[in-house]
């Protein structure tokens, strides 16, 4: 995916999920009025670095606004294990979004809706086009759009490549359109998602490159040589089904920005000079002579 690529690279940014990455990433940091910053800080730099790395022509970041209804309908358990969110990161947010809004950055989000389908939705719409589309996430619920055009940039892999089917098959053993099967069988802590008890995802990966699928597995379950598999398989055979409308990204979303609206361009004056504004008001020293402009900011605080 070079700068040379004719083709339209979108890149899609799971909001939240970076922010909160930024905010552990970077433990201390404030502006000169002593509010926390680091969170505002390392969203900005992983989103520079993603984009040097990628040189996306097209990008969209995606915020979480509550949970799906219809997920929560099917299981009121759904991801209410989680812990709130930290009171620091949640000052930062209105701040992130300021900060997108003056870059120019498009940003998109609706109430009581995940942005995992919103990435969904907006990887196909891409593929549509014939576009190639980067997902920017560790969130393993991605993998199953992984085609020919959809690839991911997992922040945790040190190599910083973009993943295809083949890196989906060598971490699971199975190929990204089975994905939802998988996780299906193992369940996903994360979401609070129970699996098959007893079916771990070595297990899960073994009956999947055998059945294919979790219809062919459930329609053969008496090849299945273990007894406590068999037992266990047919006792879950309701919650698989549940699993896999849970699982499964939404990828017919309607509404938000249109794909030529998220075209990359450099920030011109006005923009520059609001960022710089937010640059001095959080004490970003660095990024304010990257935009080329003057420190020209009163007060002490941690200057970057």
């Amino acid at each position: 995916m070079s700068s040379t690529d004719p083709l339209p690279t979108l890149l899609l940014v799971d909001g939240h999920a970076y922010a909160y990455r930024a905010f552990y990433a970077i433990r201390s940091l404030n502006s000169p009025d002593g509010s926390p910053t680091n969170a505002i800080y390392g969203f900005v730099k992983m989103l520079q670095k993603m984009e040097n790395i990628l040189r996306p022509t097209h990008r969209l970041v995606l915020w979480d606004r509550g949970l799906a209804a219809e997920r929560m309908a099917e299981l009121p358990e759904y991801k209410q294990q989680r812990a709130p969110t930290p009171e620091d990161l949640e000052r930062q947010f209105p701040q992130i979004e300021s900060w997108l809004e003056a870059a120019g950055i498009a940003a998109w989000s609706h109430p009581e809706t995940e942005a995992d389908d919103w990435i969904g939705t907006y990887a196909r719409r891409a593929e549509a086009q014939g576009w190639r589309t980067v997902v920017a996430s560790s969130d393993k619920d991605f993998m199953q759009l992984v085609s020919d055009r959809v690839g991911l940039f997992n922040p945790n892999d040190k190599v910083e490549k973009v993943w295809t089917a083949a890196e989906v098959v060598a971490k699971t053993g199975v190929r990204p359109e089975q994905v939802v099967d998988w996780l299906s069988l193992i369940g996903d802590a994360v979401d609070n998602i129970p699996g098959v008890p007893g079916v771990g995802s070595k297990t899960a990966t073994q009956l999947l490159q055998k059945y294919d699928s979790i219809e062919s597995l459930m329609g053969r379950l008496a090849e299945v040589k273990s007894e406590s598999q068999r037992t266990n398989l047919q006792a879950s055979a309701d919650s698989l089904l549940r699993n896999r409308r849970l699982i499964s990204l939404r990828t017919d979303l309607v509404g938000g920005p249109d794909l030529q609206a998220l075209r990359i361009e450099s920030p011109d004056a006005v923009r520059r000079e609001r960022l710089g504004t937010m640059y001095r008001k959080w004490g970003f020293r660095s990024l304010l002579s990257e935009l080329g402009l003057p420190w020209e900011a009163s007060g002490q605080g941690t200057l970057l």
